[in-house]
């Protein structure tokens, strides 16, 4: 009779176990690609030595690497509601370790913008990592810009908070909070980076890049999409106001670039 109590129970929790696996797996798989929702310009995957145009409503899966060129822009949204954007001249891997579903970019080169949505009180733990930096979140809105082929990665926070790591260096991670932001050097420890001044002007420079390609509302307004810029004051990097001639800034555009298909 206890024999019988027992398999009867094991076999119970087998059928959830396999009942939860079932209902997770369409997540899984719906959570394996990002749809772009908006695009400018010439934006790509790269297959090899050959590039896909992307267009709006194309699909991206785990482990595609999205190219952008001189005048590329693309939003895109996984299936959580997060969406995060990719600027030009821009190389970024889409989720590259597969089953990772925290690990959402891997940025090599260029600049994005992250948009983590997550429920009132339950974290969305999500990382974007660089040459140089690993960057978890929980739910916030950030700019992650790789400078360089060395990785020079420069991190800054709209809102909520962000755990910054140089993973080619010892050292503990730095917390970042709004409108704060850090420059994270090859070899350097963090503690070192956090004396640079152009902190504030290369965020104020990305405001200004991004503007060109968000689209207003008509009736003027702020850009579309997300927030525009950051806020005041740096843990990280520090500085005063300043246009596109900051040091590292992305160059700003002279306008515009027309709407249209791929690149």
């Amino acid at each position: 009779m206890l024999r019988r109590i027992t398999l009867t129970r094991t076999g119970r929790t087998l059928l959830l176990a396999a009942a939860l696996v079932v209902s997770l797996a369409p997540l899984y798989a719906q959570d394996s690609s990002a749809k772009v929702t908006y695009q400018v310009g010439q934006v790509s995957l790269q297959n090899g030595a050959l590039l896909q145009t992307l267009s709006v409503g194309d699909t991206v899966r785990t482990q595609q690497m999205i190219v952008t060129g001189p005048d590329g822009y693309a939003r895109l949204q996984v299936s959580d509601g997060s969406t995060f954007e990719v600027f030009s001249n821009a190389k970024v891997i889409f989720r590259e370790t597969p089953g990772s579903w925290e690990h959402l970019l891997n940025v090599w080169l260029g600049r994005v913008k992250v948009f983590i949505q997550h429920a009132p009180g339950v974290p969305n733990p999500n990382n974007v990592t660089s040459p140089t930096a690993v960057i978890s979140v929980r739910g916030t809105v950030f700019d992650v810009f790789v400078q360089d082929a060395d990785g020079t990665t420069f991190v800054s926070v709209d809102e909520g908070l962000v755990d910054v790591r140089n993973w080619t260096a010892p050292g503990k991670a730095v917390a970042l909070h709004p409108g704060e932001s850090i420059t994270v050097f090859r070899g350097q420890s963090l503690i070192a980076s956090k004396d640079s001044h152009a902190g504030d002007l290369i965020r104020e420079a990305m405001r200004r890049v991004r503007d060109v390609y968000i689209p207003r509302p008509s009736g003027g307004g702020g850009p579309v999409g997300g927030v525009g810029g950051s806020g005041g004051g740096a843990q990280g990097d520090k500085g005063g106001k300043g246009g596109s001639n900051a040091p590292g800034a992305p160059p700003t555009p002279g306008g515009p670039p027309a709407p249209g298909g791929g690149g």
